[in-house]
């Protein structure tokens, strides 16, 4: 459902074992796109050591985390069922993670730290994938996208009590 990481691929690969053609199609896209920024990140970056280390570490893991799965855990319901949880903990930590700025955004009084857009685009894809999940019955899909409406709404919350500065070259991204 999101980039190159745990999310994306392990995403991916439930949705192969559980035959979805959605989750297969939006993933793949998901990761094709992220290899793209992470390939245009490291032509440009000046460190490219440090990220170069820190690929080759994250795909250390997923290969560890593949061979757990495909090789260790050999009734495909129970591998269902163990990739939904990986999927839904990891997924569930990547919408928390913005509220590590909830303490600076309230010290400070202001949410030029939180990007607007990036809210707007959340909300719309944790309910659009937690609506997805309701129709399926799909308990892993449903509930790992609820926390990220939560955290939209706790920022909506914040823009609205610390509103942003206009940006007169920005205006238009502006709501």
């Amino acid at each position: 459902m999101r980039g190159l990481h745990p999310c994306n691929l392990g995403w991916l690969s439930y949705g192969a074992l559980k035959g979805d053609g959605i989750l297969i199609v939006v993933n793949t896209v998901g990761a094709a796109l992220q290899t793209l920024y992470i390939l245009a990140y490291l032509h440009y970056c000046p460190r490219k050591r440090v990220v170069l280390l820190q690929t080759a570490t994250l795909l250390g893991v997923l290969l560890l985390g593949y061979g757990y799965f495909w090789l260790l855990v050999p009734n495909p319901e129970a591998r269902l069922q163990q990739l939904g949880l990986f999927c839904s903990v990891f997924t569930i930590s990547m919408y928390l993670s913005p509220l590590a700025d909830l303490a600076k955004v309230i010290q400070t009084k202001s949410t030029q730290c939180l990007s607007y857009p990036l809210t707007i685009a959340t909300v719309l894809t944790s309910a659009s994938w937690c609506l997805y999940g309701f129709r399926l019955r799909d308990p892993y899909i449903m509930v790992s996208n609820f926390p990220g409406i939560v955290t939209s709404f706790i920022r909506f919350w914040l823009f609205w009590k610390y509103p942003q500065e206009q940006d007169r070259n920005y205006w238009f991204l502006q709501t």
